[in-house]
């Protein structure tokens, strides 16, 4: 598996772009279409938020029958909690697409992002489309990315090229999120194409243990939006043996979309609104998978921590304490905790270290934090940001 340029446009058959039609008032891009040459197994994975945007209601309507040909992104704005009119707006968006592509409705998947309860005026969307006949290219992933971006600092794309029972086949997608970014998703979308032919089903299944693995183990700051949403298209143009079982070719294209959706996931992290530090939390020894996981994300959602480590202060107690309070049961006599390579809890105390050492680690940019539980084999890992005054500043006045 080697990485590539192109984003969701490396795959075969795939057209994208992306437009400014007034719906940010700064007048940056804010309208994205990703389609296929030819219908495509369509998979997804949405936020577990009870409070569900309108667009969400809308794709999973479309997704019934598993397949799909196009989605339609609009940035600045949620269509979240306006009503049965947002139903409405979703649906139109859908037709708007429809129409520019020459294809169903009902092939066209929907997402929005943005300030939530503001009607979106959707007639921006349908008149950009009436007069801009061409958005979509092969080179149009960029165009993409760059118009769902929000509070985003840069656009997020990956792309990779492997071989599958001798069959080049490629994985390309993009993505947003700096805010409002935590497991179950974030406010995070994410759309991914590829050219493998794949069962859906089975498409469903990889896509939810790639998230999983992925949105689902990166957090900024604890909280959950309305409009998460992540995509999946598989075309089937690269011509491969059609993957209709869990088998070799099934574990391959699982690896590669995995690593597709980890790299973006990270590129979320990284970006995370007001961020200076992007932090690896590395849980080893733990009881089970769950177990590594829980604890990871206790500690990777405290304030405390995350301020600390805006501060560069090695106070390792924030850091058990997380752990603690998390609800794993595990002694703490058998934890121990390192900053990179400096090992500052050992076996129930804190140990001398060189604090010179520990100012150093913590002023780099990327920093891993390690605990080893002492309970069991299993191990896990959750990536996140530290909080600085800019988080304030941002989130302050969001809105408005």
């Amino acid at each position: 598996m080697k990485q590539i340029a192109g984003g969701v446009t490396a795959p075969k058959g795939y057209l994208a772009g992306g437009i400014a039609c007034g719906i940010k008032k700064t007048g940056t891009p804010d309208l994205a279409i990703i389609a296929s040459e030819v219908p495509a197994k369509a998979a997804a994975v949405f936020t577990k938020n009870k409070v569900q945007a309108a667009p969400i209601a809308i794709s999973k309507q479309h997704l019934q029958n598993g397949e799909a040909q196009a989605i339609i992104v609009n940035s600045g704005n949620a269509n979240a909690c306006v009503g049965p009119i947002g139903d409405e707006i979703a649906v139109t968006m859908c037709q708007a697409a429809a129409d520019y592509l020459n294809i169903a409705a009902e092939q066209v998947l929907v997402a929005s992002t943005g300030v939530i309860g503001v009607p979106l005026p959707v007639e921006k969307i349908v008149t950009a489309l009436s007069v801009h006949k061409d958005i979509l290219s092969k080179q149009g992933s960029v165009a993409a990315a760059t118009a769902i971006m929000t509070t985003d600092t840069f656009m997020k794309e990956v792309a990779v090229e492997f071989e599958l029972e001798g069959t080049i086949v490629t994985i390309g997608g993009i993505a947003k999120g700096s805010g409002m970014i935590h497991p179950n998703m974030a406010t995070m979308l994410g759309f991914i194409t590829t050219d493998v032919a794949i069962e859906q089903p089975l498409l469903q299944k990889a896509l939810s243990r790639a998230c999983d693995l992925s949105f689902n183990r990166v957090t900024v700051d604890g909280d959950t939006s309305t409009n998460d949403s992540l995509f999946v298209l598989a075309n089937g143009m690269a011509g491969n043996k059609i993957i209709d079982q869990v088998d070799k070719a099934y574990s391959q294209f699982v690896a590669a979309l995995e690593y597709v959706c980890l790299e973006l996931a990270k590129m979320l992290a990284r970006d995370g609104e007001g961020a200076t530090k992007f932090i690896e939390i590395q849980v080893n020894g733990a009881k089970n998978e769950h177990d590594a996981v829980t604890i990871a994300k206790s500690i990777a959602t405290s304030s405390l921590v995350k301020t600390a480590l805006f501060g560069e202060d090695a106070n390792w107690g924030r850091i058990l304490c997380a752990a603690g309070y998390s609800g794993v049961d595990f002694d703490p006599d058998q934890v121990s905790i390192a900053l990179g390579d400096l090992l500052v809890y050992q076996n129930g105390v804190g140990i001398v270290f060189d604090e010179a050492k520990a100012k150093t680690i913590l002023s780099q940019h990327d920093i891993v934090i390690r605990l080893e539980i002492g309970a069991g084999n299993a191990a896990a890992t959750v990536w996140t940001c530290d909080f600085s005054y800019d988080y304030v500043k941002i989130n302050g006045s969001y809105r408005t």
